[in-house]
């Protein structure tokens, strides 16, 4: 038999502590868990659970993680037809599912500021992706004169609501009425909000540029698959700390893909591959296929596509930006602003002069 490679055993190693750790939270909830009983139960030392995970809390978001990517879909779901039914779907979904193992999330989110600014930001993405498919679903109008109408404020209000229920489900059992939670984010389908996107104030010059684009496959949380990566388009190199800055590419009409980057990817990693894959997973479940959000969201733990945009070193408050077209990396900008910059200015005729003279 042949000898597994070190990084071989090292992914085997790292199977097998997942699964031991799913069983250890299982029985014992998050704060009564040890990792010395989870290496007993992997059949390895402690040291190789430590070399896996830098602690319990990384290991706990990495069981969440790898639950919610093979999440089922809820029994009788099926997509809603506008943006009121697709509402109720999405909450139904929600609210039937067991808050499991992720019963301490909340608690451990708040317990630590290193956590909750990241999951701050990963709630804007998921309002994003929420907002998005009802803006395609049912298009929100303006009226004459005004900026254009969005469901951002809406899918925020939506998530509260849903994100409360399920704490309150844990803390207070019986106190929330599932019926009634669904009910309530249908009607919110038909609130006026009065709710529009502004660009920022201040955005850096986008500067032409000329360099290959190779990034090799990925995979996309929105969609639940692996994706090879456009040959055109924005792609947003985004830390944890600057997640919301994806919309700003988004309102500009780009095709844009995101690529989540973090100081910290052994324990920020899985949790925003948790938190947007819940969300992502239910609106694939609510909405039809042709109102899924036009975005791409790649969670960049080994900054390998990071770097194929010219990204080198990565922190939760990395913000650039390039376009990508035929292949080639075609402008770029960084620092905040740095999405609209490059998604507003395209290859507008400053930018083609400019990238022509440098070709």
């Amino acid at each position: 038999m042949a000898r597994l490679s070190r990084a071989e055993t090292q992914e085997r190693n790292r199977a097998k502590v997942l699964v031991a750790a799913r069983e250890e939270f299982a029985e014992r909830g998050f704060r009564e868990a040890k990792v010395d009983v989870i290496a007993e139960r992997a059949e390895l030392t402690r040291g190789a659970v430590y070399s896996n995970f830098p602690g319990k809390r990384a290991l706990y978001f990495a069981v969440l993680a790898d639950l919610a990517a093979q999440m089922e879909p809820a029994p009788h779901s099926r997509p809603g037809a506008d943006a009121r039914t697709a509402l109720g779907a999405f909450a139904r979904d929600w609210v039937v599912r067991d808050a499991g193992l992720g019963r301490d999330l909340p608690s451990e989110v708040m317990a630590d500021e290193r956590v909750r600014l990241p999951f701050a930001q990963l709630l804007e993405l998921d309002a994003l992706l929420l907002a998005l498919a009802m803006e395609r679903l049912d298009p929100p109008e303006s009226p004459p004169g005004a900026p254009p109408a969005r469901n951002v404020r809406r899918a925020r209000t939506v998530l509260t609501a849903l994100h409360g229920a399920r704490q309150l489900t844990v803390a207070a059992p019986g106190f929330v009425e599932p019926f009634d939670v669904v009910s309530t984010c249908e009607q919110l389908a038909d609130l006026p909000l009065n709710d529009w996107w502004a660009p920022p104030h201040v955005t850096p010059q986008a500067r032409a540029a000329d360099e290959p684009w190779s990034p090799g496959e990925a995979f996309d949380l929105v969609r639940g698959e692996p994706v090879a990566l456009p040959f055109s388009g924005v792609v947003a190199v985004l830390g944890l700390h600057r997640l919301a800055a994806a919309e700003e590419a988004v309102r500009a009409g780009a095709e844009v893909t995101v690529v989540a980057v973090t100081g910290e990817p052994a324990e920020l990693g899985p949790l925003a591959r948790l938190v947007i894959t819940e969300v992502a997973t239910g609106v694939r479940q609510a909405f039809p296929p042709a109102a899924w959000p036009r975005l791409r969201i790649v969670c960049d733990e080994r900054g390998e596509l990071a770097a194929a945009a010219g990204v080198a070193a990565v922190s939760d408050a990395t913000e650039v930006a390039v376009r990508v077209a035929d292949g080639r990396i075609v402008a770029r900008a960084d620092g905040f602003g740095a999405c609209h910059a490059v998604a507003a200015a395209g290859l507008a005729p400053d930018v083609r002069a400019d990238h022509d003279r440098t070709a």
